[in-house]
């Protein structure tokens, strides 16, 4: 990646690694950078339950109330605004176009969250896809 490339992508940031994990070859910390850093950004929202984070509890999805809960249009159509403001207030580098919510497998509980966002400073388009299970897993066989 050249200079001027590297310029143009430093307002996405960087941070930390999630999970946090260290270089084997330099015990370093490892982080990411520009994309990377934002999808890991809002994959952490997504997990987290709001109150979680002592210094920011406003931080976090809510998504975790939706646990158990009935799979109906309703359901799916809370699960879009919930993400919608937990992005607005959490992510300022991103502008969220659209959000889908698919119920992909009913036994399972898996919801797919698809979430169509552009960069604030460059209009760039991209989307995340975020898996969420409204039913207990387990690998316990009857």
């Amino acid at each position: 990646m050249d200079n001027q490339s590297i310029r143009e992508k430093e307002f996405l940031g960087s941070g930390w690694a999630f999970p946090v994990t260290f270089s084997e070859a330099n015990n370093r910390l490892n982080v990411t950078k520009y994309e990377d850093n934002i999808n890991q950004m809002i994959d952490i929202i997504m997990k987290t339950t709001f109150g979680e984070r002592s210094f920011a509890p406003q931080m976090g999805s809510g998504l975790q109330q939706f646990f158990f809960r009935e799979m109906t249009a309703t359901v799916k159509g809370e699960i879009r605004e919930a993400v919608r403001i937990a992005l607005l207030d959490n992510e300022p580098r991103i502008k969220v176009l659209e959000v889908l919510v698919v119920f992909a497998d009913m036994t399972t509980g898996l919801v797919e969250i698809t979430i169509n966002y552009e960069y604030n400073q460059t209009n760039t388009r991209h989307n995340y896809v975020y898996p969420f299970y409204l039913k207990e897993g387990t690998n316990l066989k009857e």
